[in-house]
């Protein structure tokens, strides 16, 4: 084995002299100031629940459920949630033993290529920075719920709205993670109402006094659209899920990532992917798939859980409902910023952005990273140059399959990390914290990623209702698949300029940014959780 170089020996030069690398990360010479060490586990599981449950749960379901049938959604749900279980457990693996800044980005550069690290740098800011216009536009919508005539225009709702998560963004980590909190807690208590009346709805218990049981599941049936049907159902599975992977990008901003990160990790994610399938099954019983609302407009009114609400003949809670919706759709709009200018200083960090985005005031907020995503939000007014439905499926297809390429890279990273950690001869006792699901856990789930990728180019390229015009087929398959182009852009683009490639695993930094425990501590930690009752252990992973 050749002998490894230590960080402090390589000296990458920066992206504006001639170099055949872009530069590794953390690697400036000067003392910045830094982002602030102030969140807490239930601070990182409310970002991450927040930037999670919002318009996929509530609006974009009732499209999956008209494409797929109540089975495909259910069952799409179940396999998107188990590979992103896989990808959750490795980044919070990574984020804990080495919780750098944009870990999503900074992990694919360390790790992998420097090329690819700069192609899911910029298209995770991408997913994140459309996802702001697309939840703006959505909340308009909501507002028409109840102002039908539009006395006051879509416009002034998006200045208001964009003001507000401008205002939040602007106090500080500590303000914007309480406001998170806040609207993570309302979500919580709306989706727990939502099943409770379910199934009273569904037993027969509704004003109406209809018993549903599973009359849905016989008439129209279980499954829509047959094979293309459930493939259709993944990208917006994922744009449901996405934002759950918020939790390793906070790392830096925890207050203690080797106790926090795994807690958190273990707890989003069960409680993110039970509120999104036992609600969605609930839905998949009172809602058929072949309503007609759910493929109309896109607006309150096709929100699969204001139509159950409607179903029932209950009156007072779809209003109720959509007041949730727009909270919903505001929080992920907060959580849109925050992984957007997250992801940009890490970039402007790796040298891969402009410098200056990555600045960070004395208060710990990376205002010119900050105000640029802000920025983005003026996207939202080009609903007046093109219909609404064309806007909100552009959106929803860069977000949902930008996420999709970008787990499929944190698995790939994973696995790297722990190969050149076998390599270096270390012990898996070392690490802070262990996957539970192992390097073959991201094995499982990058296989299964390039397999979901494969099954959205087949209904992309073969569509449900195909278009009768050669330009309407082109623009839908791009609507569905235009992440992937945009990516091998941004890798080919870094790779020809830097001339770059796979790090080998002598090459790969295991040790900048990482905080070193005693193994004795380590040791007696794990003693401690082993000696815990089974139950209790239980609780901890799950809630």
């Amino acid at each position: 084995m050749s002998a490894i170089p230590s960080p402090d020996q390589i000296e990458p030069a920066r992206l504006d002299e001639a170099c055949s690398y872009p530069p590794s990360p953390n690697e400036d010479k000067e003392a910045p100031a830094k982002l602030h060490r102030g969140l807490s586990s239930l601070h990182l599981q409310m970002i991450a629940f927040g930037g999670s449950i919002g318009t996929g749960l509530f609006v974009g379901s009732g499209k999956a459920l008209a494409s797929g049938g109540p089975l495909f959604l259910l069952i799409d749900l179940v396999l998107v949630g188990g590979i992103l279980f896989t990808v959750i457990m490795a980044l919070g693996e990574l984020a804990t033993t080495l919780p750098v800044s944009g870990s999503l980005a900074s992990y694919s550069t360390r790790m992998l290529d420097p090329a690819w690290g700069f192609a899911m740098g910029w298209i995770y800011w991408l997913l994140w920075l459309m996802v702001l216009p697309f939840e703006l536009v959505v909340a308009t919508i909501v507002i028409r719920y109840w102002d039908v005539s539009e006395r006051i225009t879509s416009a002034v709702w998006i200045v208001i709205f964009l003001t507000l998560i401008c205002g939040i963004n602007s106090v500080g980590i500590k303000g914007y993670a309480t406001v998170e909190v806040v609207g993570s807690m309302i979500k919580i208590a709306a989706i727990l109402i939502f099943i409770f009346v379910a199934i009273i709805i569904d037993v027969g218990g509704g004003p109406n006094h209809q018993y549903l049981g599973a009359a849905t599941w016989s008439e129209p049936g279980p499954t829509q659209n047959g094979f293309k049907g459930f493939c259709s159902v993944f990208v917006i599975a994922a744009f449901g899920y996405c934002g759950t992977e918020l939790v390793g990008l906070a790392a830096r901003e925890c207050e203690n990532p080797r106790k926090e990160i795994p807690k958190a990790s273990t707890q989003v994610f069960w409680r993110t992917v039970f509120f999104y399938i036992v609600s969605l099954f609930l839905i998949g019983l009172i809602v058929p798939s072949d309503h007609p609302k759910l493929m109309g407009d896109n607006n309150a009114s096709s929100s699969p859980f204001v139509i159950a609400f409607n179903i029932a003949g209950i009156k007072i809670l779809p209003d109720i409902f959509n007041v949730v919706i727009l909270v919903s759709v505001l929080s992920v709009g907060n959580s849109a910023i925050y992984g957007s200018s997250r992801t940009l200083v890490a970039l402007a960090e790796d040298g891969h952005a402009p410098k200056f985005l990555a600045h960070i005031d004395s208060k710990g907020r990376p205002v010119y990273a900050t105000g640029l995503s802000l920025a983005a939000g003026l996207l939202a007014f080009l609903q007046y140059a093109s219909s609404q439905n064309l806007i909100f499926s552009w959106l929803l297809a860069v977000s949902g399959l930008g996420a999709i390429v970008t787990w499929g890279s944190v698995c790939a990273a994973h696995i790297r990390f722990r190969l050149a950690w076998a390599r270096r001869g270390r012990s898996l006792e070392e690490l802070p914290w262990i996957s539970p699901c192992g390097v073959w856990g991201s094995v499982i789930g990058l296989l299964s990623i390039i397999l979901v990728l494969i099954l959205v180019f087949f209904v992309s390229a073969f569509p449900i209702k195909p278009d009768p015009t050669v330009s309407g087929r082109v623009s839908f398959f791009f609507q569905n698949y235009i992440s992937v182009p945009i990516i091998f852009s941004l890798f080919l683009w870094a790779k020809l300029k830097w001339k770059t490639s796979i790090r080998s695993l002598d090459e790969i930094d295991l040790d900048t940014g990482r905080e070193q425990v005693p193994l004795e501590i380590l040791r007696a930690e794990r003693d401690e959780s082993k000696s815990r009752p089974l139950l209790q252990k239980l609780r901890e992973f799950v809630c």
